[in-house]
Order: C-alpha cells, then sequence, then structure tokens
C-alpha cells in the first residue's frame, strides 16, 4: 500500500476508522471479483485500487450518525 495513497484518501474520509472499513470492505469486494472502477497498473495491490477509487470520488458511502438505545 502506498502511503500517499492513504494521505491523499485520509484528506477525503477525514474519520480514520470510517475509512479502514471503507477500504476493507472494497478490497473484499475487488478479491470476490469486482471489477476496479479505476485504470489499474500491474503493481497496484486491492488496498491501492481502493484507495485511489475514493480518491477520485468512485466509491460511494455514508457516514450514519450513530444512535444511542435508551434505557
Amino acid at each position: 500500500m502506498l502511503s500517499h495513497l492513504v494521505d491523499e484518501a485520509a484528506k477525503k474520509i477525514q474519520n480514520v476508522p470510517f475509512l479502514v472499513n471503507i477500504v476493507s470492505k472494497r478490497v473484499r469486494q475487488l478479491t470476490a471479483g469486482h471489477r476496479p472502477m479505476i485504470e489499474v497498473t500491474p503493481k497496484m495491490g486491492f488496498a491501492d485500487i481502493a484507495l485511489q477509487e475514493i480518491i477520485e470520488g468512485k466509491l460511494n458511502y455514508e457516514l450514519k450518525p450513530v444512535v444511542e438505545e435508551q434505557e
């Protein structure tokens, strides 16, 4: 995974745990055979692809507010 991609993606999604979840879910999709939404090079790993998709705005995501249960 290229560190500059992580830095650029973190500018798009400032919530680091959420960024990690988005990348890991997309990596699972790519591993399962989903097609990349960007042009890839042979040296790019699945995490690099997911990060680049975030940077280019190709992935849609929604951060839902946490709802606390009341007793």
